[in-house]
C-alpha cells in the first residue's frame, strides 16, 4: 500500500544479491507504475525501464529526444510502485561525463536500483541498426569512471551496454566489455548477440562478470528461453518492450471493435474487470488502513 515498503538501498542490495545468486534474474519492461505492480504480482525479479518504451509512451520515436528530467521522473514513478529493484535505461547519459555523473546522482536520489548506459555515438540510432556507430573504447571507459565515481551508494548497479557487435564484430564487443568492466561496470549488457554460441563466447571471456541478455522482439537476436539463458550462465534477462507491444495491440483491437461493432460488448471478457484492477492496486489494504 502507498508504494514500496523497502528503502532504495534495500532494493539495490536485493538486485546485487540476485546477480550473484546463480539464478537468472528476469526483468520485464514496465511502461507505467501499474504495469510494474503487475510484474511484481507475477513473481518476477525486477523491473526494467526502457528508453524506447518511455519515448513511445510520450509519443516520440527512440531518437534520444527525451530529457533527463523526463526519464528520471518516470523512473521514480515506476520504481516507487513496487518492492522490486528497477534498472533504467539512460542511453548515453545526457551529455558529457559531468552530465552523466549528475544523472547517476539524480537516479540514486529517486530510488532506482541501477542504470545502464551505452557506448553508441550520438547518432541516436538503435544498436540493432547497421551503421549506428560506437564511440572509442577509451572515451567510453572515461564515461564509466565518471559514473562510478559519482555514485554515493556503492550498491547502486552500474550496467554498461555495448553495441559493438553489429559494427565491429563479436571479438571487439568482448574486448570492449573487458575494458568497461575494468573501468567500473558492475554488469555488462551484451547487445545484439545472434545466438547461444555468442553468449557462450562472452561468458568464457568474462567468467566472473555478470552478463545481461536482451530478449527483445523483432530484432536480429534469437529469442532464447529462460532455461537456455540460465544454462548459458547469463545472470539477467530483460524483456524491454513486450508489455507495451501487447498492451497497444490489445488497445488497437478494442478501438477497432468499437468502430466496427459500435460496442465493446464482444471483448469485455478479455478485459481486466473492475474487481481485478481493484485487487491489483491493493484496494483492500487501503480499506483496512482507513478503518
Amino acid at each position: 500500500m502507498l508504494h514500496t515498503t523497502l528503502t532504495a538501498n534495500d532494493k539495490r542490495r536485493v538486485f546485487r544479491a540476485g546477480l550473484a545468486s546463480g539464478k537468472l534474474q528476469r526483468f520485464p519492461g514496465a511502461f507505467s507504475p501499474l504495469a510494474a505492480m503487475l510484474i511484481e504480482e507475477q513473481d518476477f525479479d525486477g523491473i526494467y525501464i526502457s528508453g524506447a518504451v518511455l519515448s513511445a509512451d510520450l509519443g516520440l520515436p527512440d531518437f534520444g529526444l527525451t530529457t533527463l528530467s523526463e526519464v528520471a521522473g518516470r523512473g521514480h514513478q515506476i520504481a516507487r510502485a513496487t518492492d522490486l529493484p528497477s534498472l533504467i535505461d539512460v542511453d548515453t547519459g545526457f551529455g558529457a561525463p559531468i552530465n552523466l555523473a549528475r544523472t547517476v546522482r539524480m537516479l540514486e536520489d529517486l530510488g532506482l536500483a541501477g542504470c545502464h548506459l551505452v557506448d553508441r555515438v550520438e547518432s541516436r540510432r538503435h544498436g540493432h541498426a547497421d551503421g549506428g556507430g560506437v564511440i572509442a573504447t577509451v572515451e567510453m571507459a572515461r564515461r564509466i569512471k565518471a559514473a562510478a565515481t559519482a555514485r554515493r551508494d556503492p550498491d547502486f548497479v552500474l550496467c554498461v551496454r555495448t553495441d559493438a557487435r553489429v559494427t565491429e564484430g563479436l571479438d571487439a564487443a568482448i574486448a570492449r566489455a573487458k575494458a568497461y568492466r575494468d573501468a567500473g561496470a558492475d554488469l555488462i549488457f551484451a547487445e545484439a548477440m545472434a545466438d547461444e554460441r555468442e553468449f557462450e563466447a562472452f561468458r568464457r571471456a568474462l567468467p566472473d562478470t555478470p552478463l545481461l541478455a536482451n530478449m527483445s522482439e523483432f530484432g536480429p537476436a534469437k529469442l532464447l528461453t529462460a532455461r537456455t539463458l540460465q544454462n548459458l550462465g547469463i545472470n539477467m534477462v530483460i524483456y524491454p518492450v513486450t508489455l507495451l507491444r501487447l498492451a497497444m495491440a490489445s488497445a488497437e483491437v478494442g478501438l477497432k471493435t468499437l468502430q466496427i461493432e459500435g460496442s465493446q460488448a464482444s471483448i469485455v471478457a478479455r478485459m481486466h474487470s473492475r474487481a481485478r484492477l481493484h485487487d491489483l492496486l491493493g484496494g483492500q489494504d487501503y480499506h483496512r488502513f482507513e478503518a
